[in-house]
């Protein structure tokens, strides 16, 4: 008996497959706008980060142009089409996933962090505050910062998923494209948050960095959602 693979998709692939299928299939023509997001995520029964991350899956595919403020467009296909989505978790599964272990593991830091550790997360924060640092010395101290918490909380387990997590948010294209299109409409690391949690952390206060770790990647998402508007229409 032939068989497949039985294979668990994430949602965002699952809608940009078949939002791809449409314009290979001429259901949706070459400059042609698609529904608007609010629409998409009806239609689909998704929310509406996943529509987000579908679209940019499918701009890097070059098959569809975002015009953010104004729409999403089907583009001519051409051989250099790439027909092929990445598997990998999406930007804001990311930001997720982070919201719910970075605070734990901020607040067990908190009782372990050594001092050259918080020397490492000044010096980080300096970079950040710097405003002659270039943008990839902030996003690389931003980085940092995290990953040095998770090394502070001694466990290896809690490490390794931290840095396994900004790993895909470098390494993934679809996550490299989601965080420039954020910094390239003026969101950048967000500095008196940073300095909150470091404070925490001076004080040995396990309930006051959780906080202040929960509000800062809480914003981050808010501020995502709210500057990456991928058509003009609520």
């Amino acid at each position: 008996m032939k068989v497949e693979a039985v294979k668990v998709r994430r949602l965002y692939i699952e809608v940009a497959t078949q939002i791809e299928s449409q314009i290979r299939s001429g259901n949706i023509k070459p400059g042609e706008r698609l529904p608007s997001e609010r629409d998409l995520a009806v239609r689909f029964e998704v929310s509406r980060p996943t529509i987000r991350e579908a679209m940019i899956a499918l701009e890097i595919a070059g098959l569809v142009e975002i015009r953010t403020g104004s729409g999403i467009y089907a583009l001519p296909l051409n051989e250099l089409d790439a027909g092929q989505l990445d598997d990998v978790p999406g930007p804001f599964e990311v930001l997720e996933a982070r919201l719910l272990v970075e605070p734990e593991a901020v607040s067990l830091a908190a009782a372990r962090i050594n001092k050259e550790q918080l020397a490492v997360l000044e010096n980080a924060l300096r970079i950040m505050e710097d405003t002659k640092s270039s943008e990839k010395a902030k996003e690389q101290a931003d980085e940092l910062f995290h990953c040095t918490i998770a090394t502070a909380t001694d466990n290896s387990a809690l490490e390794s998923y931290v840095k396994w997590l900004w790993g895909l948010r470098n390494q993934s294209v679809l996550s490299s494209t989601f965080h420039q299109r954020v910094r390239d409409l003026g969101v950048h690391p967000y500095v008196d948050e940073h300095r909150k949690i470091l404070n925490a952390l001076k004080l040995r206060d396990p309930s006051r960095a959780r906080n202040a770790m929960h509000a800062h990647i809480s914003n981050a998402i808010e501020q995502d959602m709210d500057v990456l508007q991928l058509d003009g229409r609520s």
